[in-house]
């Protein structure tokens, strides 16, 4: 499903309370996480999950279509939803169980990636994590 694109393989739990602990209301908390470190617990924990949503707030659609395609594709995963005309900031909304893809006009002031993971299991990963940074995977090859 999904590539190891970094060194150090992260635990389960040690993935989830990285991420926890990554403050999308307050960025400042977090930007002391490398983006390799932070790349290999998002895809531990996309590995766990039967099945992930991503949630992209961004400035333009340009912008976080590109981001869409290069997540799913670190995730392994094919988006193959045309870009339609949109202007101004976008939400964009992709689920990989239904196919979902829906982008609507965004007022708010975050931007960045949220990726819930679902599994089917209570004890499986079933939470939401981010907002991660846009061009999380745009420097992984083949991004």
């Amino acid at each position: 499903m999904t590539q190891n694109l970094d060194a150090t393989p992260l635990t389960v739990d040690q993935a989830h309370q990285l991420l926890t602990s990554f403050d999308c209301t307050n960025p400042s908390l977090s930007t002391t996480i490398e983006p390799a470190t932070l790349r290999g617990a998002i895809l531990t924990l996309v590995q766990q999950a039967d099945y992930y949503i991503l949630g992209i707030c961004a400035g333009t659609l340009a912008q976080g279509y590109v981001s869409l395609l290069q997540y799913g594709h670190a995730f392994g995963d094919r988006v193959e939803h045309p870009c339609p005309d949109h202007p101004g900031p976008v939400y964009i909304k992709f689920n990989t169980k239904s196919g979902l893809f829906h982008v609507d006009s965004y007022t708010g002031s975050h931007r960045g990636v949220l990726v819930s993971c679902q599994s089917a299991y209570d004890n499986g990963v079933n939470d939401l994590y981010g907002h991660l940074p846009l061009d999380l995977f745009a420097d992984v090859p083949g991004s």
